[in-house]
């Protein structure tokens, strides 16, 4: 009976101490340090297609996941605006243009002969009244005319020789032309009227929007039909052979970490295929990290850096949003 209960003490102990260790054991497996998983994603460089004239969309030339070149035409704009400042441009080119062969070439024939017949027939007129003077002149001499005759006479003469000059100069003008300042004005006006007009063209030519790179439409911003304005975003292109990795690793968890390492990665997206990169870039950023040490503990507030990564070779069917994950690094 007493070896009995011996028996059982020793069962209890016995299954005592391994309900102790079997606690133990998993108060160690909870408890242990996890390892720590740095994740990130792919990026890729993005151009934003937009024009320098509003207008509405009247054409598209390319879906969404369309794959682009370098110069293709990607959306045509409507933009009646346009198309009247060029009108009048190119009117205001011809009125310049007119103007300066006006003052390069001078008068028309017609205007020359017009001005000479002018000019002579202000001869005609003047000789006619010195003729007329010199009578009233020997008259009033003799005291035969009174004073206020012979100054009526002499005005009329003097107005008729002051004609002949005036007529004269008018024929000498249409013969040479216009002055030198009016033909460097005529230029000149030409030229602003040309550099209006070459203006005016280069709008026409935002009407036809290309693609700046190679690459996927990863986005598409208005409707056809819709109204942009000038400088407006229409599509996004994603240049997939420009990508990298970017990475936001608290302070602590750097671990000496530098430019030019070489670390290798992980895509869940590709079946977990391993890629090689170089990282070349480490900077703090802006905020703080949202985890905080708890400094009663002695330990202290730390920051998140943005790490950037660079694949060493294209990755086939890599694209920007994808998870990586980082496995190992190498100086």
């Amino acid at each position: 009976m007493e070896s009995k209960k011996n028996y059982n003490l020793l069962m209890g102990i016995g299954g005592l101490l391994a309900l102790v260790l079997v606690i133990a054991i998993i108060g160690y497996i909870v408890s242990r340090p996890r390892s720590i998983v740095i994740q990130g994603e792919a990026e890729a460089t993005e151009y934003r297609v937009s024009g320098k004239v509003p207008g509405r969309i009247e054409e598209f030339r390319a879906e969404e996941g369309q794959r682009v070149h370098k110069g293709d035409t990607l959306v045509i704009i409507d933009s009646p605006e346009i198309r009247s400042k060029i009108a009048e441009a190119n009117a205001a080119k011809a009125a310049a243009t007119a103007q300066k062969d006006k003052a390069m070439h001078g008068a028309r024939a017609e205007q020359i002969t017009g001005a000479y017949e002018l000019w002579q027939k202000a001869i005609v007129g003047e000789d006619v009244m010195r003729k007329s003077f010199e009578r009233i002149q020997a008259l009033h001499e003799q005291q035969v005319v009174s004073d206020q005759k012979y100054d009526e006479v002499e005005a009329q003469y003097k107005a008729a020789v002051a004609t002949t000059k005036a007529a004269k100069s008018q024929y000498d003008m249409a013969v040479k032309g216009a002055r030198q300042e009016d033909k460097d004005a005529a230029i000149a006006l030409v030229e602003r009227a040309n550099a209006a007009v070459q203006l005016v063209n280069s709008y026409l030519d935002e009407i036809h929007l290309t693609s700046p790179a190679d690459g996927i439409i990863a986005a598409r911003y208005p409707k056809v039909g819709e109204l942009v304005g000038q400088g407006s975003p229409i599509m996004t292109i994603q240049d997939l052979g420009d990508m990298w990795f970017t990475f936001n690793i608290r302070e602590d968890r750097l671990h000496k970490m530098q430019q030019g390492d070489k670390i290798t990665l992980t895509c869940p997206a590709l079946d977990n295929a391993q890629i090689s990169a170089t990282v070349y870039y480490i900077a703090v950023r802006e905020s703080y990290a949202t985890w905080r040490a708890t400094k009663e503990i002695g330990e202290f507030d730390t920051r998140t850096f943005e790490v950037r990564a660079r694949p060493d070779a294209p990755v086939d069917g890599l694209r920007p949003g994808m998870s990586v994950i980082m496995i190992s690094r190498e100086k």
